[in-house]
């Protein structure tokens, strides 16, 4: 074993790169395992860190056997020798393709969101991966990003076989690796930890670079204007963020909310932004009459949404829900209005049944998640489902009661929830 994982790796990398440092220099790194290796350089060279998005091209009968590689700008590598070696068809050819380019058109709406690609004009750009075997998909990389206009590109990897510059034919001006072994069979085999890497692992990544560098994030105590009322909250958007999704809190809860502050905590690891308020006064929440009123609630979401809307560096930025509990209701009726531009709901252990009137009007699409050990709030969440008639999906998470307070079960909300958003925005 040569590393221990991923971020071990980019930070003997980095070693490698020192050179590099005070220089124009954007670091790209291919989703999804190079992008924690391609994050430890940027923050050694203090560069931006941007992906460079390319796909494989799978032996049909063998798919772990790239054949070949696309990127962004309709680049293509193929691989000669494999293709004879297993007699691939045109045909074949093109099917995996096909395939191939939606998934790369999805990665990079989910990836970048509303933000422009970085830019490479004149500039040195170090394209990073967690390993090289074939060389495809590297070779894939160092064409797109010359047609995107770097005027340099170093091409670094952690391991690769002996002799492997070679492979590139020219394509990067300048190669680092840290090993190079004679018997080389796969790229896990030098790492103690080769676990694939979440698409949420590398929106987090993106999301660290950007706030490190400075760029615009916010993270403030706010003021939500609601009629004629003042609404206290707290407003975190990481920049380059996708959309931000508004919370409702259930009966008895604020802003302050334990629970929805961590699953707060890992939207924004995953760059996406959040903004936890409180639906009612102080003088309004001691009535609770008003706590369970979902109308009410509804609309105090609808105006945080509005507020939401104008405030800069912000407007314009899609829109998601997080309601837990009764707040789940107010969550779906406020997204079931006509006028309303919300791009996906989730509830956590929500009551979308107090909501009934409006279920069959929500547009947006809409995640169930309940606990395991929560049955009857299980069988009115699959009553609530069968109301809904927009896209929308029931998780169950084992184990987990209501408040989903069983070591694990709240970070597995977090993950869907994240998932779900940044999949929808």
């Amino acid at each position: 074993m040569y590393f221990t994982d991923r971020t071990d790796a980019g930070r003997q990398l980095a070693a490698r790169l020192d050179h590099l440092k005070g220089h124009d220099v954007v670091v790209l790194g291919l989703p999804r395992g190079g992008v924690p290796v391609a994050e430890q350089v940027a923050d050694a060279l203090g560069a931006p860190l941007d992906v460079c998005l390319v796909r494989k091209l799978g032996v049909p009968f063998q798919p772990e056997l790239a054949m070949g590689a696309i990127g962004e700008g309709d680049v293509r590598v193929l691989n000669d020798n494999v293709l004879a070696e297993t007699g691939v068809s045109g045909r074949d050819i093109a099917a995996v393709e096909e395939r191939e380019r939606a998934l790369l058109r999805r990665r990079a709406e989910r990836y970048r969101g509303p933000t422009p690609p970085a830019r490479l004009d004149g500039r040195t750009a170090v394209v990073v991966d967690d390993g090289l075997a074939t060389g495809a998909t590297a070779l894939a990389a160092c064409r797109v990003v010359r047609a995107r206009g770097a005027a340099r590109i170093v091409l670094a990897v952690p391991v690769a076989p002996a002799g492997w510059p070679a492979r590139m034919g020219g394509e990067a001006d300048e190669t680092a690796s840290v090993h190079e072994p004679e018997f080389f069979y796969a790229i896990g085999q030098f790492y103690e930890d080769f676990s694939q890497t979440a698409d949420e692992e590398v929106l987090a990544c993106l999301a660290r670079n950007r706030a490190a560098r400075g760029q615009g994030a916010q993270d403030a105590e706010v003021s939500i204007e609601a009629g004629e009322l003042r609404l206290a909250g707290h407003l975190v958007v990481p920049q380059g963020a996708a959309g931000v999704v508004l919370f409702a809190h259930g009966s008895g809860s604020s802003r302050h909310s334990p629970r929805n502050r961590a699953v707060a905590e890992e939207l924004n690891r995953a760059g996406l932004g959040t903004l936890l308020f409180d639906l009612l006064t102080e003088e309004e929440a001691a009535d609770r009459t008003n706590v369970f009123d979902t109308e009410l609630l509804a609309d105090r979401l609808a105006r945080a949404t509005a507020w939401l809307g104008g405030r800069p560096g912000v407007g314009g930025l899609r829109t998601g829900y997080f309601g837990a509990s009764t707040g789940a209701a107010a969550a779906l009726w406020a997204a079931a209005d006509p006028a309303a531009t919300v791009a996906a709901v989730v509830s956590r252990g929500g009551r979308p049944d107090l909501a009934g009137p409006r279920l069959a009007d929500v547009r947006a699409p809409t995640l169930l998640i309940v606990g395991g050990h929560d049955p009857l709030v299980v069988e009115l969440n699959e009553q609530a489902q069968r109301r809904l008639r927009c896209e929308n999906e029931l998780v169950v998470v084992p184990g987990a009661t209501h408040l989903f307070e069983e070591p694990g079960t709240l970070e597995r909300v977090g993950e869907l929830a994240a998932g779900w958003f940044a999949d929808h925005f």
